[in-house]
Formats: structure tokens, sequence, C-alpha cells
């Protein structure tokens, strides 16, 4: 976690996002690169009128203006902080950035149950979930200080969720937290009986080479049991394994991904496959 881009909008959620940025660069002598995409379009950008021109040259000098003011903030006193404003909001450009600078993890605020926070005019974050290379992890409150001491990871255990399960164990360490590992078990065709269920853990587990516990759990639905079960343990952070752009892992059927992160009140974090 040396290098963490946080997407700004100046929103509050935004913020939220940026705080915990802080905390984390402040434990751990971090990089922080917050990022601001502006809405102008193609033809206001490329346009030869001289009036486009200074149009657009004018709202890029705003944006930069408002976001120095953004970023003068104490809690920020201390931390190598890198601005960058690009001109568009497009999504690929997010992964340019993460690897031209390195960068470890993206950081992005939350609205909740409204519906997932659009830190990018037009977007939300489940389109940065799918679209991203790297971990993003979906704040929706601030929390002072914060502090992973059970990490909830939660996968169906088929093989192709070894790399994010591999990131989240290596993330956990990092953090010096206990990783609890869980498969929800749901009624109709993807129950498992206990027998079967632990058959297809314990091959993961020996292709992963690890030596960890799994919890089954039962409940009427993925997302209702993570997040049942994530609260019961008192678990400071929620992963979860996504496909990326070809759309959320068979485990998250669609958008449970998606809705864990908006209706959790936990941080979670999702690690690409």
């Amino acid at each position: 976690m040396k290098k963490i881009i946080v997407p700004v909008d100046f929103s509050e959620q935004s913020e939220n996002a940026l705080k915990t940025a802080a905390s984390i660069a402040t434990k751990y002598g971090s990089e922080i690169f917050v990022l601001h995409m502006l809405e102008l379009s193609e033809a206001l950008v490329s346009a030869n009128e001289q009036a486009h021109y200074q149009q657009a040259v004018f709202l890029i000098k705003l944006a930069e203006k408002r976001f120095e003011t953004f970023l003068e903030k104490p809690y920020l006193k201390g931390i190598k902080i890198t601005p960058i404003v690009k001109h568009h909001k497009v999504y690929s450009e997010v992964n340019e950035v993460a690897e031209k600078h390195q960068a470890d993890l993206i950081i992005m605020g939350s609205h909740g149950t409204d519906g997932i926070a659009e830190i990018f005019v037009g977007s939300n974050a489940e389109k940065m979930v799918r679209n991203s290379n790297i971990p993003v992890l979906v704040i929706k409150d601030y929390i002072e200080g914060f502090e992973v001491k059970r990490f909830v990871f939660a996968c169906d255990f088929e093989e192709e969720n070894l790399e994010a399960f591999q990131r989240a164990k290596k993330l956990a360490d990092k953090l010096a937290a206990e990783l609890i590992l869980v498969n929800i078990n749901t009624p109709g065709d993807n129950f498992l009986s206990t027998k079967d269920a632990f058959k297809k853990i314990n091959k993961f587990l020996h292709l992963a080479k690890a030596s960890l516990e799994v919890e089954i759990y039962n409940d009427y639905g993925v997302e209702r049991g993570i997040l049942a079960f994530s609260e019961s343990r008192n678990a400071d952070l929620i992963g979860l394994p996504t496909h990326g752009r070809k759309g959320l892992s068979h485990f998250l059927m669609g958008s449970i991904g998606e809705d864990v992160a908006n209706h959790s009140k936990i941080p979670v974090i999702t690690f690409k496959i």
C-alpha cells in the first residue's frame, strides 16, 4: 500500500475516502495520488474555435483551483500528495494512472443505500470495480484511525479465485489482520452438502498452499449471507473477488458485488480475478 489512488469529485463521500487514505498513508508511509476527472466533451477539448478553446481552458483552470483548495486539509499534512487532473471521465485512464505510478490500491467513496456514489459524473463504483486492475476499497463513512483487525474474505472456492485469495491473504498479512474465510451456502441449484462443500474447499486450500479454516454459512442469498456473517464476526473489512471487465464473478451472481458494497456498513475491498 505504498501508492494509493483516490478519485475525488469534491463530495463528502470522496473526502471520506481521502481521509481513509490519509490514515493508511500515515501508518505505512504511502503516497496518495488524488485523481479528479473533468466532464469535458471531446468536442470542446479538440475544438479549433477560439471561444471553445477559451471555455475549455477556463473550466480546467477553475477545476484545478477548486482541486487545490480541496487538498488544503490538515489531515494531509506530512503526506506526499500528487494531484492529477484528467479531462475526461474514462475508466481506462484510471488503470493508466495506476500502471504509470505503480499504484497498489484505489480508495473511493460510496453514498450507500440510495445507490453507489457517482464519484465521477456519469459513473459509479460498480464500474470502477469492474474496470480496475488493482484492488478497490469502497468506503461509505469515514472511520477515524482506519484499522483492520478482522478481515472476512468470501468466495465460492472455485480455482479461478486463487489469485484473488492470495492477494487478500497478502493484504491481511500486511495489515496484521485475522483472515476469516467464508463460503455462503444458499438453497437451490448452488446448494452443496457439507461433505461436498469441504471437498471443494480442501482442494482449493491445497492448491493455494494455505492452512486456514473456512466457515460455511447458510443463508437465503449470497449478499444477505455475506453481510450477516461479517456483522456477526465484527469484521472491519469484507473482501470479494471480481471478474473485472468481464462482469462480476459467477459467485457474485451479477449484481451481488455492487449490492454488498452498496448496503454494507463495513468497508468492502474487491480483487480482480
